[in-house]
């Protein structure tokens, strides 16, 4: 799969602790932070990826070269002048010719299952949203039940404030979607292209994320993602921690039931609780001995859809 990394920021806002470093390689834990999203796409599947760079394009190409030492293949479009989010897109165009693809920030921190907004793509845009107690610093999006994006609200004070879900600024884009885009032109995600798409009937759709995300644009947000790297909230890839998940419900021997129905067909094995291996993984369920609960354990992103199947198992059996 394809994947479009967002390399070209200065970081103007970090330089108090930055430098003149470009913002995607700020160390997080010893590495850059945008190796780590390199480690992160390969782990979901993206082998193919394409770094829009603008400022000090040659610092990020000497480290990574041609991903081969990474377990991908990287590109790299260099941008002249700044062309916006969408516009830096646009100029990959030779490289994600008819493919659905993946757009994400190099500059923010994230432990998303990027497989699982991959499959839930249905066309048109889709929007990976994660839901903020403060969402002032960011675009609001706002959704219908169905998950359909019926409109934006670009950093709004709290008097206009009706939703909790922000863009992440991370994207799974059908390829026609680009012929929305002017060439050579500064074009912008939020601001140009999304409410165009929106006014047009092109088929947008938000998807709430589980998990950790975090725009280090500032010194405090900066230190703060560090700070939680540390202290397990943000699961680095490629980790030697084994993810385990502890799901509550009410009746832990019907869910297991109902687990192993769903998981059946996919050659689950009863021996010692429930495990299931399969593309994404392999991840252990079985019930918890104290309380009413089931835990799960294994690999992050096998964990993870088993955990969201059992969560949406639960609330139908309550």
């Amino acid at each position: 799969m394809k994947a479009v990394i967002l390399s070209g920021g200065a970081g103007t806002r970090l330089r108090a602790v930055s430098g003149d470093l470009p913002k995607p390689m700020m160390p997080l834990l010893g590495k850059p932070l945008l190796e780590h999203t390199v480690a992160l796409l390969r782990e979901n599947g993206f082998d193919r990826l394409c770094l829009t760079l603008h400022y000090q394009p040659q610092r990020i190409r000497d480290h990574f070269g041609d991903g081969a030492r990474f377990g991908v293949r990287i590109e790299y479009r260099d941008e002249t002048a700044p062309l916006g989010t969408a516009g830096a897109v646009k100029n990959c165009a030779d490289f994600i010719g008819d493919d659905d693809f993946l757009v994400i920030s190099g500059d923010g921190a994230c432990d998303y299952d990027l497989g699982e907004l991959m499959e839930a793509h249905q066309g048109g845009v889709t929007i990976a949203l994660s839901a903020q107690a403060e969402p002032l610093p960011y675009g609001l999006v706002l959704t219908d039940r169905q998950g359909r994006v019926t409109g934006f609200l670009e950093k709004p004070p709290w008097e206009r404030v009706v939703t909790d879900q922000v863009s992440t600024g991370i994207y799974v884009l059908s390829a026609p979607v680009l012929d929305f885009i002017p060439a050579g032109t500064p074009y912008d995600f939020a601001r140009d292209l999304f409410p165009r798409l929106l006014r047009e009937g092109v088929p947008m759709r938000g998807m709430v994320m589980e998990g950790y995300w975090c725009d280090i644009g500032t010194p405090q947000a900066y230190y703060q993602c560090n700070l939680d790297a540390l202290n397990g909230l943000y699961r680095l890839p490629g980790g030697e921690d084994v993810p385990r998940r502890v799901v509550p419900c009410r009746d832990r021997a019907r869910l297991m039931r109902a687990m192993g129905e769903a998981l059946a067909e996919f050659g689950a094995d009863f021996t010692d609780g429930l495990t299931v291996s399969g593309a994404h993984g392999r991840a252990h369920l079985a019930p918890a001995a104290d309380r009413c609960a089931l835990v799960l354990e294994g690999d992050r992103a096998a964990v993870r859809r088993m955990e969201a199947l059992a969560k949406k198992l639960e609330r139908g059996l309550s």
